[in-house]
């Protein structure tokens, strides 16, 4: 059975754009997760063998013999070095991907209405890596900047708290919508950038409320997925302890531990992808309260239909 087209190019009010959001996932979910994990499949590899480097590490640490002479925690702390730099890495690679591949994915949904090709996508991509790779050294300036901003409102207290939420909800939808106008008509980053600013502080509260509750029910999503392999962790550490099995020595225990974090980080991952996608949404649902065309196209196929 054919999915529906979920059309989103829409002069939708909040409660609306929210709803369409739910509805592209409930009718696209799997298509989308399939080709997310193709897309990400060497990350994933990359990022068990970072969770594995760093529990590991941290484990071997936690087990060493701090008696004078028998300190030997050298290559506990190369593997907990090695797995951080590989995570951070990781983390950047796999975040570029996300932006990248969400935006391109929903670019490409709404111009083929539903008929979603990998290999569009994926060319997509390609045709605009130049922009996609200067806007990400952008964004570092901008995050450089964000957290300067914030370490100064850290010491004011309750109002630097709001201030400090409200730059990061802002940070992220300029993010967003600047990712999706790279992807949405292909005209360089300037255009892309300005198109960004200007959708983020024209429908300012909106796009405020909007990263806020999609934040919020992205996080219980995450926690859903989470709450799986972490109930399943806490009865084997429950059962460990009761059996008086030793966690940090334990190979058994090693590999358990590695998957949970691996798991958590990867659905961390996807909840970042998943909020592309929002942003996605949002974007149309702006350019078409402030251009219209979609729906003035509408207008005029009826009347050449008449």
């Amino acid at each position: 059975m054919n999915k529906p087209y979920i059309e989103l190019r829409n002069r939708n009010d909040f409660g609306e754009t929210i709803n369409t959001y739910f509805l592209f996932l409930k009718y696209n979910f799997k298509k989308y997760t399939s080709l997310y994990l193709r897309y990400n499949a060497v990350s994933i590899i990359l990022l068990i063998v970072a969770s594995y480097l760093l529990v590991t590490g941290f484990m071997g640490l936690a087990s060493r013999d701090f008696r004078f002479g028998m300190n030997n925690d050298g290559d506990n702390t190369i593997y907990l070095i090695a797995g951080a730099v590989v995570l951070v890495l990781i983390l950047f690679i796999t975040a570029l991907i996300n932006y990248s591949f969400s935006s391109s994915y929903m670019a490409e949904y709404v111009n083929s209405e539903g008929e979603v090709e990998s290999r569009n996508v994926w060319q997509n991509i390609k045709s605009n890596l130049g922009a996609i790779i200067l806007f990400i050294f952008l964004g570092i300036g901008l995050y450089i900047g964000y957290i300067i901003v914030s370490l100064i409102f850290a010491f004011i207290p309750l109002i630097g708290m709001f201030v400090q939420y409200g730059l990061s909800f802002l940070l992220t939808a300029f993010f967003g919508l600047t990712f999706m106008a790279i992807f949405s008509k292909n005209e360089g980053l300037s255009h892309a950038l300005s198109e960004g600013w200007s959708f983020t502080f024209s429908s300012f509260g909106k796009v405020i409320l909007f990263g806020l509750v999609i934040g919020i029910l992205n996080l219980m999503i995450t926690m859903l997925i989470v709450s799986i392999p972490g109930f399943i962790i806490g009865i084997y550490v429950y059962f460990s302890i009761e059996s008086n099995v030793d966690l940090a020595t334990n190979v058994f225990a090693s590999m358990v531990f590695t998957l949970g974090f691996a798991m958590f980080l990867l659905a961390f991952i996807y909840s970042q992808a998943l909020s592309q996608v929002a942003y996605s949404v949002l974007y149309y649902n702006i350019f078409e309260e402030k251009n219209n065309i979609f729906l003035r196209n509408k207008i005029e196929q009826i009347g050449v239909n008449d």
